[in-house]
């Protein structure tokens, strides 16, 4: 099974595709303008307390307050507010806790009102991110997440994944990393931890513990609202947690990343560094990898299941639904309850991979095709799990009811992917009036004119939809290379499937946008130029 991470970089950020056999499984979309990220560190101050809710809401600098519930407290709370007073006073000289004495563990059942006060500073780590009309949600249970470990401050407990079930690996872990870790710290150590030898892993720990040296750094001089930590970004948090042997190819398509990914890499896993490339090939990178095609058919609201059957996917505010159908399979099988079964089987494997990719969280009911015998229900109830194991959010499944409904909640720590894929009507812009679409090329002619000869652009990049692609750059002498023989300057030509047949964009040579002026009025330049030439 191969892995591959393919990223292409834009204005508004980085759109992420994770490839498993050249299939599309994970999808993300790192805006730019996002400053609140799950592990990011804050230093919020409480505006409200809600005996009620036995939470607090802290202004953490985004426009909704951050809600942190008690229970996110964690029992090092009163050790990491009287570090954090001292970090702030002066009186903490150093990052390191050897000398730090440990105050006794927050109660795990208390009230909200004995522990937090309005205009009090606390030091605050987003665990889920802002998710519709919801502002963050925070907790002061502080850590720091490696590739093998996890480094937990104001502990002294080592704590082992549960899906490393050697009892002997075990043990040499914890004894590894007994012998590494800083005093009064706490270590979790991670599944790909297994079979790892000491100096991976202390390199690791020393990554972390760097971490925690920039947060005191910073936490002397913050003030309130200040992040004073931030989490890797979503690209490198991946490769993070999921870079292994599997991996065969990363594909990147900006030199700046190219060299971010590749100092990472040279941090984390030099060894891997042969996997990354840089993508500068003309045909558009998501458009070379098939994967903005993957993007229209798997984020609609019908989903083709391979095998047979579609499923309908509907979201609400409260839940998402997904129907199971059988299409035009139910006329291929005599028996009614094999066919549901086969049926419900194969969606079974789709439905894991849609939660995965759309990144759906909170409750997911799924209406499988009806089931007469328990067992039937079993079997798809057990496919669901086989193909959920893989996932890193946290779920949980329920059995199959008698009207073959199937209950799962699944971690939901970010808002859930959604591109729209039905396209607006690319002559109207959905207004119901459109006028010739033979006038693109004439639009398309005067914006490259205005802008070689009245603006003296020059390296720039025409994008259009492919059937435009080929009507500019097919033929012997193609409309591509009069332009070149008229203006002697060369324009790209790129084919981008996500634009509407008469919809164009021109770059620069940097890649960005070009603001063109209203086609009226070059149009009425060049005639003016003709008129001129002519006299």
């Amino acid at each position: 099974m191969s892995n591959e991470l393919v990223i292409n970089s834009t204005q508004e950020g980085e759109r992420i595709a994770l490839l498993q056999d050249k299939r599309l499984i994970e999808y993300h979309f790192d805006r730019n303008d996002t400053n609140y990220s799950v592990g990011d560190i804050f230093l919020g101050t409480v505006r409200k307390v809600m005996p009620g809710l036995n939470a607090a809401f802290v202004d953490i600098g985004y426009e909704k307050d951050a809600f942190l519930h008690y229970g996110d407290l964690g029992e090092q709370y009163p050790s990491l507010n009287k570090w954090v007073r001292g970090v702030q006073n002066g009186k903490a000289p150093s990052a390191g806790l050897e000398k730090f004495t440990f105050e006794p563990p927050l109660e795990k059942v208390g009230k909200a009102e004995s522990v937090f006060k309005r205009g009090q500073q606390m030091l605050v780590q987003i665990i889920k991110e802002p998710i519709s009309t919801k502002g963050p949600r925070v907790s002061t249970d502080i850590s720091m997440a490696g590739r093998y470990l996890v480094l937990v401050p104001f502990s002294n407990v080592i704590s082992v994944s549960k899906k490393i079930v050697s009892k002997s690996e075990r043990d040499r872990l914890k004894r590894l990393i007994a012998s590494i870790k800083p005093a009064n710290f706490g270590v979790i150590i991670r599944t790909v931890a297994e079979g790892r030898e000491v100096a991976e892993l202390d390199k690791d720990m020393q990554s972390m513990v760097e971490n925690w040296e920039k947060l005191y750094t910073t936490l002397r001089t913050a003030k309130s609202n200040d992040k004073v930590l931030g989490e890797l970004g979503r690209t490198s948090s991946m490769l993070r947690d999921m870079l292994n042997e599997s991996f065969d190819s990363i594909m990147v398509d900006a030199p700046a990343m190219y060299e971010e990914m590749r100092s990472y890499l040279q941090k984390i896993a030099p060894d891997k560094l042969g996997l990354l490339k840089l993508h500068n090939a003309k045909v558009k990178i998501f458009e070379h990898t098939g994967i903005e095609k993957q993007l229209k058919t798997l984020f609609g609201k019908t989903v083709t299941v391979p095998g047979g059957g579609y499923l309908v996917i509907e979201h609400t505010e409260a839940l998402h639904v997904i129907d199971v159908n059988s299409g035009s399979k139910s006329n291929q099988e005599n028996d009614q309850e094999a066919t549901a079964l086969m049926i419900n089987m194969l969606a079974a494997k789709e439905i894991a991979r849609q939660l995965r990719l759309r990144d759906m969280g909170g409750i997911i009911v799924v209406d499988f095709i009806d089931m007469r015998s328990a067992e039937s229900r079993k079997k798809v109830e057990d496919a669901v799990r086989d193909v959920m194991k893989n996932d890193k959010a946290k779920f949980t499944i329920l059995p199959i009811t008698k009207f073959g409904l199937l209950q799962i909640t699944r971690q939901r720590v970010r808002p859930a992917e959604n591109i729209v894929t039905g396209e607006l009507c690319p002559t109207c812009g959905g207004t119901g009036k459109i006028s010739a679409s033979i006038q693109v090329t004439d639009e398309i002619d005067n914006s490259i004119d205005d802008l070689l000869v009245n603006q003296n652009q020059s390296g720039i990049t025409l994008n259009v939809h492919p059937f435009l692609h080929a009507y500019y750059t097919k033929g012997l002498v193609s409309r591509q290379m009069k332009w070149y023989l008229k203006y002697y300057k060369w324009v790209k030509v790129m084919k981008d499937s996500s634009l509407g047949i008469t919809d164009y964009r021109i770059e620069d040579e940097r890649g960005e946008e070009i603001q063109l002026r209203s086609n009226a009025a070059a149009m009425s330049r060049l005639q003016d130029r003709e008129v001129e030439i002519i006299d």
